[in-house]
C-alpha cells in the first residue's frame, strides 16, 4: 500500500469522508421522520402495518444499483436527490419495524397510569410511551445508519459516493489499490464509529437502564 499516496491525499480523503457523512446524515434524518410519521399512523389505523412493512420490505430487496437505475432518468445523474431517494428507502422498513416494536413494548399498566393522570395522546406519546421505547428505537437508529453508511459508497456509480469515490473512480477505474483501501477502510471506521456513537447516545438517554444493570 501507497502510505505516500494518502499522506498526500489526507485533504481529498476528508473531503469526500464529509461528503460521505453528509449524504449518510441527511438519509437517515430523512428516513426517521418519514418512518416516524408512518409509525404514527400505522398505530392509528392498524390495517396500515401489513402494506406499509410490506411496500418497505420491497424498498430494501431491490438491489441498489437497479434503484439508482430506475431513478437517473427522473432525477438525474450526479444528482444527490438521486441518492437520497434511493438511500432513504433502505431505511424506512428498520426504522419502521423498530419504532412500532419500541411504542407496542410499552407495558399496559404504565399506559394505564398515564391515562389516569389525566395526560393527553400526545403527552402519553412524548412523556412515556416514547422515553420507554427509546432503547429500540436506537437499536434501529444504529441499524439504519450502518446500512446506510455501506450503500453511499455505491453511489460513485452516479458521480457521487463520498469514500466510494476512492474505491471506484481512483482505486477500481484506475487499477489503484490503495485507493480502494483507504475508501473501504474509511467507510468501515465511520460505521464503527456511528455504531459506537449510537450505543453512547443510547446510555446517555436511559440513565435508568444503566442503574437497573447494575442493579
Amino acid at each position: 500500500m501507497d502510505v505516500d499516496w494518502i499522506v498526500r491525499n489526507l485533504d481529498e480523503i476528508g473531503t469526500r469522508t464529509l461528503e460521505h457523512v453528509g449524504l449518510t446524515v441527511v438519509a437517515v434524518v430523512v428516513g426517521f421522520a418519514i418512518s416516524f410519521a408512518l409509525a404514527l399512523a400505522i398505530r392509528r389505523r392498524r390495517w396500515l402495518r401489513a402494506p406499509v412493512l410490506a411496500v418497505g420490505g420491497i424498498l430494501y430487496t431491490i438491489p441498489s444499483l437497479a434503484l439508482f437505475a430506475f431513478l437517473v432518468p427522473f432525477t438525474g445523474i450526479q444528482n444527490p436527490l438521486t441518492a437520497e431517494i434511493a438511500l432513504v428507502s433502505y431505511t424506512i422498513l428498520i426504522l419502521v419495524r423498530n419504532i412500532l416494536a419500541g411504542l407496542d413494548a410499552v407495558p399496559a399498566e404504565v399506559l394505564e397510569a398515564a391515562d389516569g393522570m389525566g395526560y393527553t395522546n400526545a403527552q402519553r406519546l412524548w412523556r412515556v410511551e416514547l422515553p420507554v421505547a427509546l432503547p429500540v428505537i436506537v437499536a434501529g437508529l444504529r441499524i439504519a445508519t450502518v446500512t446506510v453508511i455501506g450503500l453511499v459508497t455505491v453511489t460513485a456509480l452516479i458521480g457521487l459516493g463520498g469514500l466510494g469515490y476512492l474505491i471506484v473512480d481512483v482505486g477500481y477505474r484506475r487499477f489503484f489499490l490503495t485507493a480502494t483501501i483507504a475508501g473501504a477502510m474509511g467507510a468501515i471506521l465511520l460505521a464503527v464509529l456511528a455504531d459506537r456513537g449510537f450505543v453512547w447516545l443510547q446510555a446517555a438517554l436511559t440513565p435508568w437502564a444503566r442503574s437497573r444493570a447494575r442493579g
